[in-house]
């Protein structure tokens, strides 16, 4: 029953969208903004960035939501649109390369009480977990990032990447390793 639900305001949310209502809009920011900001977050390395990733996602969806032929695949639509803004980020030169970050900046999340979700994230955040995952190449932090946040399956990350099923699985191979081998270094250095 809650999936049907789901599908139906869904539906309307997108139907809405389509006839450019900003209440839809927001409503949409609201649901999808903190989660969307989180995976730009791991994929970027900066909240300034990944604040306007995430920015450009919404008016990218709210331009063409005409494109989505199925609107109970909006999530799904507005990560594969927040993965592609990072993904063009990186490429971009930006003042980062002139000013590099001095340490690592926690996200905070504007939220009066963390659910379990927030709480799980932001102890992630701030473990070594995080800043191992900061340290992996964009193409690893990428699969990781849609393998284990959004607990997508390797069929679904491939389609969304355009890649080759084995591509992702090779990543995530390698990204898994890379993970172990830093954590297990950051661990050793530790008193």
């Amino acid at each position: 029953m809650r999936e049907v639900r789901t599908l139906l305001e869904a539906a309307e949310v997108v139907a809405r969208l389509r006839e450019k209502d900003e209440s839809a809009l927001r409503y949409v920011m609201d649901r999808y903004g903190d989660n969307l900001l989180r995976t730009a977050y791991l994929l970027v390395k900066d909240r300034q960035a990944a604040e306007e990733a995430v920015q450009d996602t919404f008016l990218q969806a709210f331009r063409k939501i005409a494109q989505l032929n199925h609107p109970d695949q909006l999530h799904a639509w507005l990560v594969r649109i927040v993965v592609n803004r990072c993904r063009m980020q990186q490429r971009t030169w930006s003042w980062r390369h002139i000013f590099p970050t001095l340490g690592e900046k926690r996200l905070l999340l504007e939220s009066d009480e963390p659910g379990p979700e927030e709480m799980f994230f932001d102890q992630w955040q701030s473990g070594s977990v995080s800043h191992a995952i900061h340290q992996l190449a964009y193409n690893y932090r990428e699969v990781i990032t849609l393998y284990y946040y959004h607990e997508m399956p390797i069929a679904e990350i491939s389609g969304q990447l355009a890649l080759n099923l084995n591509t992702v699985k090779a990543r995530l191979a390698r990204g898994r390793a890379q993970l172990k081998d830093i954590l297990n270094r950051e661990q050793e250095a530790r008193p």
